[in-house]
Parts: structure tokens; sequence; C-alpha cells
């Protein structure tokens, strides 16, 4: 069984380019059940970044390759919550990074994140 779930759409989970690999944003879906089971900000920004780590690793990459990364939140107001998580997954020198407010995310998710990393 695949450790990275199944895309919601005609699009690619990742894609590699020149050693950069793109990661389509992840949602915070269970890669076994392809639902989102997790309630809280923190659970659900573990589970997408579980879900990007899975991406990275699937293709030799680390999180310590990681050099930008885009955080969609549902409501801006978890950013500190989604910030704690967020950090458990990246040391010094932190990737570059944007976190915005949206209006929806798919499947009613309350976090989507996206990365960019470099070998």
């Amino acid at each position: 069984m695949s450790k990275i779930p199944a895309a919601v759409g005609p699009y690619s989970s990742h894609r590699i380019v020149n050693g950069f690999l793109y990661a389509s944003g992840q949602l915070p879906l269970n890669p076994e059940t392809n639902a989102i089971e997790a309630q809280t900000i923190e659970e659900q920004t573990k589970q997408s970044l579980t879900n990007v780590k899975a991406i990275l690793e699937s293709e030799g990459y680390s999180m310590s390759d990681v050099i930008k990364t885009t955080v969609y939140l549902d409501k801006i107001e978890d950013f500190g919550k989604m910030n704690e998580v967020y950090g458990q997954f990246f040391a010094e020198p932190y990737p570059a990074r944007s976190a915005v407010e949206v209006a929806n995310l798919p499947k009613a998710a309350l976090v989507e994140i996206e990365v960019v990393a470099c070998k």
C-alpha cells in the first residue's frame, strides 16, 4: 500500500524537473483510506506533512531538501497551532514559506501544504 494519498483530481502528487521536486498541495488524507480522519489543525498539519515526507522519501529526497513551502489555511487564526507542528518537521536552515488563508479547501480540510525541494 502506498504511503502517498491518491490525488483528488487530474494531477500528479509530484513532479521532478531538473533536480527540483514539486509536490502538489497535500491535504491531511490518510493514505490508506484517502479520507480526512484528523479533526484538529494540529492533527491535520501533522498528516499533511507526513504525506509530504512520504512523497519526498519515495524519490530519495528528505525534509532537509525542502527549499520552499506554501501553507493554505482555512482560518488564519490556526497559524500558531499549525506553526508548532510545522516546526517539528523542519530544522534550520528552514525553507522559505508563505502562509495564506483561503476561502475553502478540498474535502473541507483545515490545511493544505505544498513544497518545492532540491538536491
